[in-house]
């Protein structure tokens, strides 16, 4: 298969409450009906079969090592050479793998989305556009406090423990720093529409180039 043909992979990050799902989103829903899926790290997270559930709440989500990267890369490349793959399924209430799995067929703009996709250079090599949401600290924490009590029936004080302990430190540590890889900053997330046209514009014209 030429290059040309390859699909085109497409990394927003952005740490937590940043906007990055809202910009993905929003990109994919823009093309209805065409050859395009979204893939999340979070669905990467390792398995925790072998600890206890007790061990398994300790888990640090925001560090690289929660992640199974190498399963995620080798998802990516079998993707890129056109072929399915059987997506895992993670389950927040076990705080382990899923024994589901769901079946995703190859597509040719694979929009790559999660906090730390930036963080692993070959992760980053197998992107062809790389994006970074930028948001205020300020508005992240507001946005996951909203987030954590009204969907995950989380407490205020448990939220802000958790921001203040993990969230906050880890993403100074791991996810600030791969800002410098993004061909692309959008500030303000999901709410940028410019961005967001300048987006959709660059995948409608390579959806265009391979009906020529």
């Amino acid at each position: 298969m030429s290059e040309r043909h390859k699909p085109i992979v497409i990394g927003v990050t952005g740490g937590s409450g940043s906007g990055k799902t809202s910009v993905s989103q929003s990109i994919y829903n823009f093309f209805p009906g065409k050859s395009i899926m979204m893939l999340e790290q979070d669905s990467y997270y390792k398995n925790q079969d072998h600890l206890s559930f007790e061990e398994r709440l300790k888990t640090n989500y925001d560090h690289p090592f929660a992640f199974d990267t190498e399963l995620l890369i080798s998802h990516l490349n079998e993707l890129l050479n056109y072929e399915s793959i059987e997506k895992p399924v993670y389950d927040y209430t076990k705080h382990t793998r899923s024994n589901e799995t769901i079946a995703q067929m190859p597509k040719d703009v694979i929009i790559l989305e999660g906090i730390l996709i930036l963080e692993d250079a070959r992760l980053r090599d197998l992107m062809d556009i790389k994006v970074y949401v930028d948001t205020d600290d300020d508005i992240r924490i507001i946005r996951r406090i909203k987030r954590d009590i009204e969907e995950r029936g989380r407490t205020l004080d448990n939220v802000i423990d958790q921001y203040l302990q993990v969230v906050k430190p880890m993403h100074s540590q791991f996810i600030e720093p791969t800002k410098k890889y993004a061909d692309i900053i959008i500030p303000e997330g999901g709410r940028n529409q410019v961005a967001i046209d300048l987006m959709t514009t660059k995948i409608n014209t390579i959806f265009e180039e391979r009906a020529m």
